[in-house]
């Protein structure tokens, strides 16, 4: 039996901006699975893509981008 390719085991990044800094996540990545990476509890902040508000509830299909800038930030509570 042969191995199995490696081609097909080897993960595609693309370069994105985090909160104006460089940052790069593996191609289909979507700002669910990015806050999860960074350990960012879902409530705990709000996201804006390339200024654009993303709601909560859209952020598990926003597949991310190259070159996306993504903002991280404290939702604001209040009225």
């Amino acid at each position: 039996m042969s191995e199995p390719a490696l081609e097909n085991q080897t993960t595609v990044e693309i370069p994105i901006s985090l909160d104006g800094q460089p940052h790069a996540v593996a191609m289909g990545t979507t700002l669910s699975a990015l806050l999860a990476s960074l350990d960012k509890l879902p409530q705990a902040v709000a996201t804006s893509v390339n200024g654009v508000f993303v709601p909560r509830t859209q952020r598990g299909s926003f597949v991310l981008q190259m070159g996306d800038a993504v903002l991280l930030f404290q939702p604001i509570v209040g009225g």
